[in-house]
């Protein structure tokens, strides 16, 4: 008769197997030598190695293959941008800063920063999970460790918001692609170039040498001067009585000058300054306003070289820069000095009411 038909019968199998769950090696070994110790022996030192090891391979092999399923996707996302005009710039023209050494630099350490995250959460999962099947292999009841585990999840998770909050937003921060080391950013409590990017916050050092930590979870929005292209603009003011065509041929001609220059227009500049046109009719003179699509981050060496052109070429054209001008009109009070009144005491009456007189027969 068939064991598992003959147990009632056998309660040394039971005893030495388990009422429930029986090993298929402690119930032919029992069956073989009718001995409770060889049979609960035999599951201790060869069923559960074998199921032990069998789960070590296979979380060693969903380890790997997960593993390589993330470095794959890394490697679309730093190569993929999130905008398909984006992706038209990397691939013609200037557009081709990104593939450039230092940027593929930048893109391979984004892939590199967001391919260890993802894999050490990965292998944490995997683990994590065949340690668990493990402990129930060795019949340790994981319903207190569970139970545990999620009472210390709830508490971590309410006393780490914020390292959670700034964990995530550096995540998608860098999935995203919104700046990297060596850009000029804004992000509101402070300005200046990104020294350094973690999951945890932003380092930013400002145009005064003063370097901000910014937790990348009060990031609410940043804004990148340097991400693929910039630009220069420049208004220069002229007088009201100035010719503004002749002024406007004037800066146009200095700004083809700054454009056919080898040692501008070749590195700096993108594009062929253009001047717009009158930007502002204001209180003191007319704004002209000149623009230049430059490399990134070089807007502001442009900016300046351009405002010194620009204001050589005007004084030799004759056209006058307007400046804020005040007409002042000083009131004379009598006879005093300004500043110094009379005593009261010293003022007659009578003198006063003579003048009145005079004034009222006049």
């Amino acid at each position: 008769m068939p064991l598992h038909l003959s147990q009632e019968l056998e309660p040394g199998l039971i005893d030495a197997c388990g009422e429930t769950d029986r090993s298929y090696t402690c119930e032919k070994v029992y069956e073989w030598t009718d001995n409770e110790f060889l049979a609960t022996a035999s599951e201790w030192v060869l069923d559960r190695p074998i199921r032990i090891l069998f789960i070590l391979l296979i979380s060693w092999i969903a380890s790997k293959l997960l593993q390589r399923a993330v470095a794959r996707f890394v490697k679309t996302v730093a190569a993929t941008p999130n905008d398909i005009r984006l992706q038209s710039l990397r691939e013609r023209g200037a557009g081709k800063l990104l593939v450039q050494e230092g940027d593929s630099v930048r893109a391979e350490a984004r892939a590199e920063t967001i391919g260890l995250v993802l894999r050490s959460i990965v292998v944490a999962i995997v683990w994590s999970i065949a340690g668990l099947m493990i402990l129930g292999q060795l019949n340790i009841d994981l319903a207190p460790l569970i139970a545990g585990a999620g009472i210390g999840g709830i508490a971590l998770g309410f006393g780490a918001q914020s390292i959670v909050k700034d964990f995530l937003s550096g995540l998608f921060m860098l999935i995203e692609d919104q700046y990297g080391v060596g850009d000029v950013i804004d992000v509101g409590d402070a300005t200046g170039t990104v020294e350094n990017v973690s999951l945890r916050s932003t380092t930013i050092r400002d145009v005064f040498g003063t370097v901000w930590h910014v937790p990348n979870g009060e990031i609410a929005r940043v804004g990148n001067y340097s991400q693929l292209w910039s630009r220069a603009l420049i208004d220069v003011e002229v007088a009201y009585d100035v010719d503004l065509r002749f002024a406007q041929g004037v800066i146009q001609r200095v700004a083809d000058e700054f454009w056919n220059d080898p040692e501008w227009g070749g590195d700096e500049l993108m594009e062929r300054p253009e001047v717009w046109g009158i930007q502002n009719l204001g209180a003191s003179g007319i704004a002209i306003r000149l623009v230049v699509k430059t490399e990134p981050s070089m807007q502001w060496s442009v900016e300046r070289e351009l405002r010194l052109r620009v204001k050589e070429a005007l004084d030799v054209a004759g056209i006058e820069i307007p400046f804020p001008q005040q007409t002042v009109w000083v009131r004379n009070q009598g006879d005093h000095p300004i500043g110094e009144a009379p005593d009261p005491s010293e003022i007659d009456v009578h003198d006063l009411a003579d003048v009145t007189d005079d004034e009222a027969s006049d």
